[in-house]
């Protein structure tokens, strides 16, 4: 087979035992996974955590130390080159030029890549991301969210095969950010496989499958339900009064792995149930509280890994 394409159909990506060390430090240790085609996945974890270091690795951009996979069929080591044309990245920052238009922004892209249509191009892709009334408008002057509808645009512009995003959505409104992923969806639904690192949980809940970094580890991976299921975290949700003392007093208990405040109520949560229950049972008799067993949500279990990583990248 030419190119070194190796890989599973229906597969994006399948690496095996990745690390990859900065100046001494292991930023990425013994990764190993795999993502589908077509499938939006999402990276989460602390900031500085390793998480773009892994997505670059997984596309070819970095070499790892060890550790070996495809991407889009070609070998990670080999044939980075190759996988390079097939990926688009959208940066955290605006990276187009702020005094083009947002015509000759797309234009621009279209003629890098070799496209044999650049203005046709430019036009679908404008009347695609809902900037028709805007082709002639500045980069530089267009709000957050258009700025983020053309990066997308222009990252797409080529059709790659894969497409990264570096939490693409800082910055930008509510509506900005849901009709992003609305049209994230319907690029998946082409076919379009997605890495993306984010920090907010409804964008997470938006992918379907999501992985969680800490310090270079992968921790947990799988769908949203399978990462809140392989907790194994109980969790009680109270309402009532005076949620600062009641914090103070059950932070840091036996049994008692995460306390935090959710508008107006608290979760606490723990790993091991019977330990949790006799942590809290001094306190479910008050009449201050009312207490209730629920479903940890991926915030919860967000919360609950971030206590638990040690940070190795500092001193």
């Amino acid at each position: 087979m030419n190119g070194g394409q190796t890989s599973a159909p229906g597969i994006a990506i399948d690496v095996k035992g990745l690390t990859k060390s900065f100046g001494g430090r292991e930023v990425v240790h013994d990764l190993s996974m795999q993502v589908k085609r077509g499938s939006i996945y999402g990276f989460l974890g602390p900031n500085g955590s390793g998480k773009t270091t892994t997505i670059r690795i997984l596309c070819g951009l970095l070499t790892p130390d060890s550790g070996e996979g495809t991407c889009l069929g070609y070998d990670i080591r080999r044939d980075a080159d190759k996988i390079k044309r097939k990926v688009g990245y959208m940066t955290q920052r605006f990276s187009l030029y702020q005094d083009l238009s947002v015509r000759e922004n797309l234009e621009f892209v279209a003629r890098l890549y070799g496209m044999p249509d650049p203005r046709g191009a430019a036009a679908d892709m404008i009347a695609r991301i809902g900037l028709k009334g805007r082709e002639e408008q500045l980069a530089g002057e267009l709000s957050g969210g258009w700025k983020q509808r053309l990066a997308l645009g222009a990252c797409t512009l080529p059709n790659p095969q894969l497409l990264l995003l570096d939490e693409p959505t800082a910055g930008v409104d509510p509506k900005a950010r849901r009709d992003f992923w609305n049209e994230i969806h319907a690029l998946a639904a082409e076919g379009l496989t997605v890495l993306v690192s984010t920090h907010y949980m409804d964008e997470a809940e938006r992918c379907h499958e999501i992985a969680y970094i800490a310090y270079g580890h992968l921790l947990a991976h799988g769908t949203v339900d399978e990462v809140i299921a392989a907790s194994a975290l109980s969790t009680w949700t109270v309402t009532g009064e005076d949620f600062n003392g009641l914090m103070a007093e059950l932070t840091g208990k036996p049994g008692v792995d995460m306390v935090a405040p959710f508008g107006t109520s608290l979760h606490v949560s723990g790993r091991d149930k019977a330990a949790l229950e006799a942590a809290i049972a001094p306190y479910r008799h008050s009449s201050k509280w009312r207490w209730q067993p629920s479903e940890p949500s991926l915030e919860d279990v967000f919360i609950d890994l971030m206590g638990r990583s040690k940070d190795n990248f500092q001193g």
